[in-house]
């Protein structure tokens, strides 16, 4: 069921982003005629009104066109993006904060489609929260105990509406002390390596206090929520790192918000669709050594070359911004863990 939700993330995350991108709709020539919208005389293709195509599907072959178009090409405009944002970035960032935007998908449309097909490679592949926690199985005990929690609920909801003596009802009775038995048994094993429980930290806010109870008891399903969080909540990270990267240019008035906005979301796209082509290599065979050197190398110098080509920054400045966003970029992970951790203790 993996792949089918993988690609059901796929589909959603390209649909996402085509209906976040401002581009034109499929018109087949349309010309001519009354606005199906707000019934305005078109001049073109397109409403000079509201902007509404002229050529409108009605058709079960219409929604499967949808879907093509969203995951494959944008209308064309992501086969425009992906060479320049891969190799030349920094000219990609300035031609669309000066305007030139047509040809390309925005940076909010990109960065969606890149994370949601991220974590559907993830689903695909299997990539997960590893089942030993601490030197232990905890995250594997904690869905068993989950598991038969829930059986058990079920188990007395059924017997409820059972009378004694029936041979349903005496079927349930031994499913209920069977589950029971084997409930008491898992809360009875001990932490990870066989020590005692650690002491619940209080914070004296019930609903924190909980939380971390929560994942004190069962720390691997606290790591499966927090990858969770991390899917929901990606797009956090670019309010994070704005602030940072405005730092970077606080005195140069002629970079703006929006400027920066841009720069952020088509660089964490980038990370992202790096970071699939790492999953994938390292599926097929790639030597280690090579992931790590990409993994590890070619993040800065992506940055570096779309600071410089973004901004116009002599080599130099660029060079020495982008050292200082690298370490800024630690404040960003470390306070996006916390959101995280935040998030998923309070959940």
């Amino acid at each position: 069921m993996g792949e089918f939700d993988a690609a059901g993330d796929l589909v959603t995350g390209a649909l996402i982003g085509r209906a976040v991108d401002h581009g034109r709709d499929d018109t087949h020539g349309a010309q001519g005629g009354i606005c199906l919208n707000c019934g305005t005389v078109l001049v073109g293709p397109h409403c000079h009104q509201c902007g509404q195509a002229g050529h409108v599907h009605r058709t079960i072959g219409a929604i499967w066109h949808e879907i093509l178009h969203g995951v494959v090409h944008f209308e064309g405009k992501l086969w425009n993006t992906l060479p320049l944002l891969a190799f030349r970035p920094g000219e990609l960032t300035r031609r669309y904060i000066h305007g030139e935007r047509a040809h390309f998908v925005s940076p909010m449309a990109m960065f969606l489609f890149s994370v949601f097909t991220m974590f559907a490679v993830m689903q695909i592949m299997g990539i997960s929260p590893p089942p030993e926690v601490g030197g232990s199985s905890q995250f594997r005990a904690g869905l068993e105990t989950g598991w038969t929690e829930s059986a058990l609920q079920n188990a007395r909801a059924k017997r409820t509406a059972l009378n004694a003596g029936e041979p349903r009802a005496v079927a349930l009775d031994r499913e209920i002390a069977r589950l029971s038995g084997e409930l008491a048994e898992l809360r009875s094993k001990p932490m990870a390596g066989g020590a005692a429980a650690k002491p619940v930290v209080r914070t004296g806010w019930p609903r924190l206090d909980k939380g971390i109870a929560k994942a004190e008891q069962n720390p691997g399903l606290a790591l499966y929520k927090l990858q969770t969080n991390s899917y929901k909540f990606s797009w956090a990270l670019i309010p994070l790192s704005i602030p940072f990267v405005w730092l970077l240019f606080a005195w140069h008035r002629r970079f703006h918000g929006y400027d920066h906005a841009v720069f952020v979301t088509y660089s964490l796209a980038f990370m992202s669709l790096l970071f699939i082509a790492v999953m994938i290599g390292g599926a097929v065979g790639v030597p280690g050594n090579l992931i790590a050197a990409v993994a590890t190398f070619v993040p800065p110098v992506h940055i570096f070359f779309q600071m410089k080509g973004a901004y116009r920054q002599r080599g130099w400045k660029a060079l020495v911004r982008t050292a200082i966003l690298l370490v800024f970029i630690t404040f960003i992970v470390t306070l996006f863990g916390l959101l995280l951790l935040g998030l998923g203790l309070l959940g």
